[in-house]
């Protein structure tokens, strides 16, 4: 009896430790898991702009970030969170790294519009990859500033254009004026040197 009691003991602690090596294993096979929210974002020019996404995985991970463009590919920056970031020259002051992975980017300008992605790599080697295709566009106010200042010069100048066909207008009128009074008079004293000489 205390055999058997020994057996079972023995067997259920086994079948306990394969159990737990089993959801061991599946846990670790699963590896790293992503998800980005917003994998397209429309922006405009100056903004601060956070390209985010969401991860999970077991142990720490090693996050890089690379930037694809027309100009080719670079790699923005690369860390593990808990640890200070490692940001390219290109990118230095312009990005903020957040523990779950995402990043900010400052100011951005058109130069900025392209291809991010983004790499998770947990310590066992499995890794995972998202994109966000980032576009930055002229600010619209600036362009309809640029038209209002134009609009309004050339408002400017139409005033002072009429301001002076007006003044010209009065000027010919008195000029005509003058000169018909002068030419009523030259007429007047004809008609009297005629009268005279009659």
């Amino acid at each position: 009896c205390l055999y058997l009691s020994l057996y079972l003991s023995h067997s259920g602690s086994l079948i306990l430790s394969l159990c737990f090596f089993i959801s061991l294993s599946l846990c670790l096979c699963q590896g790293v898991s992503l998800t980005i929210p917003q994998p397209n974002i429309n922006a405009t020019v100056a903004q601060n702009i956070v390209l985010a996404i969401d991860y999970s995985c077991h142990g720490v991970p090693t996050i890089e970030w690379k930037y694809t463009s027309y100009w080719g590919m670079q790699k923005i920056v690369e860390w593990q969170p808990g640890n200070q970031a490692n940001i390219s020259q290109s990118h230095k002051n312009r990005v903020c790294t957040y523990d779950n992975g995402s990043i900010q980017l400052l100011k951005v300008g058109v130069r900025d519009t392209g291809y991010y992605t983004v790499t998770v790599t947990e310590g066992l080697g499995s890794s995972q990859f998202g994109t966000i295709v980032l576009h930055v566009s002229e600010i619209l106010y600036e362009d309809l500033h640029f038209v209002a200042v134009v609009l309004a010069f050339l408002g400017t100048m139409a005033t002072v254009l009429i301001s002076l066909m007006w003044v010209c207008n009065k000027c010919s009128y008195k000029f005509q004026k003058k000169r018909r009074h002068k030419l009523k008079e030259s007429t007047t004293e004809e008609i009297e040197l005629q009268n005279i000489d009659c």
